[in-house]
């Protein structure tokens, strides 16, 4: 028997609820919150373009959380299918079903109940079409993404990203409960960010991908090849997001704002081609976050200015 004082005796009596709240902590890993933050920056502001104004508090909260619900989800299916490489990239090799912390099967039927939460929530809370878009989103990214795309072709990121730019179409259903050529463009300035993005970060990490047998752009072309396609895929992406001001209605505080941001995600872009390291490719990634932030933060304002709500 365990003694019932002493310090060992204290040691056991906190074992199970450290335990608890380490697996916690794990379950929540799986949703790759650090990804899910930029539902919120894009999710909002469209719903606020969307609505012309300021849409209930109670509307966006529901839509936010559907959408992390989903997103969540998707990166925890993710994380089940990669478990393999992810045990040989040093960047994952702290992830939940690396380390063991949580199971396979725990994982799948975890993430399975966040996907099967998030469309009923919506689809009740919100409306249907938002929550179609959403797990349609989900199905994308593991079927398209995960399980075909990302171990067999260097444009994984290109075509997969598309996942990532459906929340901009869920937020704008979720107030207007249609599609229209304004949430479309909003959708094609998230799928020109997506490669600039991901691929500065994969620069650092391109011996990471080449170990796993990832053939993720950095890890298959030089680094130069790859700041070439940064710079046309920004050069790309600024001009979608003009195109947007007349499409969305929107006014001079954000056209302004667009050839600003542009013009500076440009200058970090042609850094990288210039000098091709990782440190100023970790710039960019860097930058590339801080640039959507204020973007869809400079079209939620120019909406709120103009319509005075």
């Amino acid at each position: 028997m365990y003694p019932r004082s002493g310090p060992y005796a204290r040691r056991v009596t906190l074992s199970l609820p450290v335990r608890r709240r380490s697996r916690s902590a794990a379950f929540v890993a799986l949703t790759k919150p650090r990804i899910i933050e930029l539902l919120l920056i894009t999710t909002v502001p469209t719903m606020i373009v969307a609505d012309q104004g300021v849409p209930s508090v109670w509307l966006m909260i529901a839509t936010v959380a559907g959408g992390t619900l989903a997103a969540g989800g998707a990166n925890a299916i993710n994380m089940y299918i990669d478990r393999d490489i992810d045990a040989l990239m040093e960047r994952t090799r702290s992830r939940p079903l690396v380390t063991g912390e949580i199971q396979p099967t725990e994982a799948l039927v975890f993430a399975i109940g966040l996907e099967i939460a998030a469309f009923a929530w919506l689809s009740l809370v919100v409306n249907l079409l938002s929550a179609v878009l959403a797990v349609a989103a989900t199905l994308f990214y593991v079927f398209v993404y995960s399980l075909w795309l990302k171990r067999r072709s260097t444009s994984n990121i290109v075509i997969g990203g598309a996942a990532g730019a459906v929340p901009v179409l869920v937020g704008w259903a979720a107030v207007r409960n249609e599609l229209d050529w304004a949430p479309l463009v909003l959708f094609a300035i998230i799928f020109c960010w997506t490669p600039p993005h991901f691929w500065a970060l994969a620069i650092k990490y391109r011996d990471d991908y080449a170990a796993a047998g990832v053939p993720m752009l950095p890890a298959v072309v030089s680094t130069r090849s790859t700041a070439v396609r940064i710079v046309a895929y920004t050069v790309v992406l600024w001009a979608t997001t003009l195109v947007l001001q007349p499409v969305a209605g929107l006014g001079l505080l954000y056209l302004v704002s667009a050839l600003v941001l542009g013009a500076a995600f440009l200058f970090h872009a042609l850094r990288v081609l210039r000098a091709p390291t990782a440190a100023h490719a970790m710039t960019l990634f860097t930058f590339s976050i801080t640039y959507i932030t204020l973007l869809f933060g400079a079209m939620a304002l120019d909406q709120v200015i103009r319509t005075g709500a």
